[in-house]
């Protein structure tokens, strides 16, 4: 179930986070407004999902794995958006 949510997350990532936000407390006590939530939803919602997932496993400063995986689903997040619009171009 869990490989199943991580390729629904990969592939749908704003499905996921409406499915996470109705369903589990997984985003509760972690971010102190609903702006942040909201810009993430919009603009990086793989990199929210990533962001709030390593904040709820590795509290504390990050580290550079942490990085490196924050890293990957910013160029994800950002191929998913240039992507579509190079697609238009052609």
């Amino acid at each position: 179930m869990p490989c199943l949510f991580a390729l629904l997350a990969v592939a749908f990532p704003r499905v996921a986070i409406v499915l996470l936000w109705f369903f589990t407390n997984f985003f509760a006590g972690l971010y102190h407004g609903i702006i942040i939530p909201v810009l993430g939803f919009i603009f990086l919602p793989l990199t929210l999902i990533a962001y709030t997932y390593i904040r709820r496993m590795y509290p504390g400063p990050l580290t550079a794995g942490e990085l490196v995986v924050l890293f990957i689903a910013v160029i994800i997040d950002l191929g998913l958006v240039s992507g579509g619009a190079w697609g238009r171009g052609r």
